[in-house]
């Protein structure tokens, strides 16, 4: 007989939720590969990028931007900096930082065996579109793989990053054409692929 897994209440969750973003904080250097399907067209690019915690006044200041309502106490949830710098295969190159949050929902019985952790996803100035955007996400903590999806104006965005061990995360990345509300996400503009390692600190 087949052994069953073994349950993961909500509070186990949360807490590889939290050791999730520990191990992803500090400095990497990122190899993506980008499939633009419309243009038949492939595109390589090298990114390095450095991600720190956030102050709680920072983060303060990223809920206020999203004119989301307040919490009493936000270091409960994981907030950082993420500045990177990306050169792509024909030099151009793409600076940018910001700030996010992740504000996952509460649960009613933290005993519960709900493995999948949800909730939204905060930046002050997003990726697509220049200004502070509220998306939403899943953590799942058996395969340490973080989702977020982002409604833009043109494209839905859906981001995910696995964590394979501390020094080594897979990327990937996938765009849709906006659909009509409610309808399904089908048409997809854009794929991208990413190796990403830690770099050792200085």
């Amino acid at each position: 007989m087949l052994q069953q897994p073994s349950l993961i209440t909500m509070n186990h969750s949360i807490q590889i939720f939290n050791d999730f973003f520990i191990q992803c904080v500090g400095r990497w250097s990122s190899e993506r590969t980008y499939h633009y399907l419309a243009a038949n067209d492939i595109e390589r690019s090298h990114t390095d990028f450095a991600i720190f915690p956030l102050t709680e006044a920072s983060k303060q200041k990223v809920l206020l931007d999203n004119q989301y309502d307040l919490i009493k106490n936000p270091d409960q949830y994981p907030g950082f900096h993420l500045g990177f710098e990306t050169v792509s295969e024909h030099g151009d190159r793409v600076t940018q930082s910001l700030n996010l949050m992740f504000v996952y929902q509460p649960q009613a019985n933290p005993d519960s065996h709900t493995e999948i952790l949800t909730g939204d996803y905060l930046r002050d100035r997003a990726y697509e579109e220049a200004k502070p955007m509220v998306a939403k996400f899943t953590f799942d903590p058996i395969l340490k793989e973080l989702k977020m999806t982002t409604t833009y104006t043109s494209v839905v965005s859906v981001d995910s990053i696995t964590l394979i061990n501390p020094q080594l995360r897979i990327r990937k990345i996938i765009n849709y054409l906006r659909p009509t509300p409610g309808a399904p996400l089908k048409n997809v503009m854009l794929v991208g692929f990413g190796v990403e390692q830690k770099q050792p600190s200085s």
